[in-house]
């Protein structure tokens, strides 16, 4: 592939295309935010994000979507709440059904309960790529080692989409359960979320990895409920990603959790902090009612986040139920 598009130039989006750029001809990189291109195309860094890594010379910032129109393949790395907009910008400009979207958002749309792939079917015939794992945007960007799965139903499209990602340093492992890892990557956070205000309540570390553990086996038993394989949340995007979130102090869903766990109200707007698992506690309580799932692991964090419950009060009803 000679020309690769990636929509949202946030830390995740920038280390991307950082690492796509070694491996095809040019990386168009958008952002909404004309000062961003601007800044990249001035210095050849995005200060905002990554002031001391310059971006290789074949990333093309851009701030117009229609320079993205004829991408053979197009990363779509915006937060959840902002993706079906995205999708209509793209069908708007004249996207065709050939282009292969890859959908790296961890999210459910709330209250139809769509994943990302589910909105982008609405608006393109076409079988997604879809991409999660244990990953932080900086240590990409950093050209660490790292490793992530992808899913789609098109087998063709998960192996284009490999060789365009991988490199030494990057590994990417081809499964075939979309619906798994999409819902991993969302349930995911809200584990983050309940082991963080653990964490936060100063919860000891035997009772706080019980948790973990628990929170681990709901996420199966959520994957199998809903249409997916309870072997996926064993894989990277599984395993690997509930624990690196759920224990990092570089987790913004595990310190959102910390905060309430230390009766911090959040303010997302002020903070300027996107917190996926926030917006995905509605949407997985909603999925675990429609299906009638059992987990106690997310009643704890609807609990303590939407209905603002003291965390004692939810934590001890949360150990009496385990």
């Amino acid at each position: 592939m000679e020309k690769i598009g990636v929509i949202g130039a946030g830390s995740f989006g920038t280390a991307l295309s950082q690492t796509i750029s070694n491996n095809v001809r040019n990386v168009f990189l958008y952002s909404r935010r004309k000062e961003i291109c601007e800044t990249i195309i001035k210095s050849g860094y995005n200060s905002e994000y990554y002031p001391n890594t310059k971006l290789n010379k074949n990333i093309i910032p851009t701030n117009n979507l229609k320079d993205l129109k004829n991408c053979s393949a197009i990363f779509i790395c915006v937060p959840s709440a902002g993706f079906r907009k995205i999708l209509k910008k793209l069908k708007e400009i004249g996207v065709n059904n050939e282009v292969i979207l890859v959908t790296t958002a961890k999210g459910i749309e709330y209250p139809s309960l769509n994943t990302m792939g589910n909105i982008i079917k609405e608006y393109f015939d076409i079988e997604y790529v879809a991409l999660s794992g244990p990953n932080f945007a900086s240590e990409i960007m950093l050209d660490l080692t790292s490793i992530c799965n992808i899913a789609s139903k098109n087998l063709k499209n998960s192996i284009k989409i490999k060789n365009v990602l991988k490199t030494d340093k990057f590994k990417i492992e081809i499964i075939d359960d979309v619906i798994g890892l999409e819902f991993c990557g969302v349930i995911k956070n809200i584990n983050a979320i309940a082991y963080g205000i653990c964490e936060g309540m100063e919860i000891n570390e035997n009772a706080r990895y019980a948790i973990l553990n628990r929170g681990f086996n709901d996420t199966k038993n959520i994957i199998l409920n809903i249409g997916g394989l309870k072997s996926t949340v064993d894989k990277y995007c599984g395993f690997g990603d509930i624990v690196l979130t759920s224990t990092s102090k570089e987790s913004r869903n595990h310190t959102l959790g910390m905060l309430y766990g230390q009766r911090i109200i959040v303010d997302e707007k002020s903070s300027g902090i996107v917190f996926e698992g926030k917006n995905s506690i509605k949407a997985i309580k909603a999925v675990c009612d429609k299906y009638k799932i059992n987990s106690v692991i997310v009643d704890f964090v609807y609990d303590v986040i939407i209905k603002k419950n003291l965390p004692k009060l939810a934590f001890k009803e949360l150990w009496n139920k385990l």
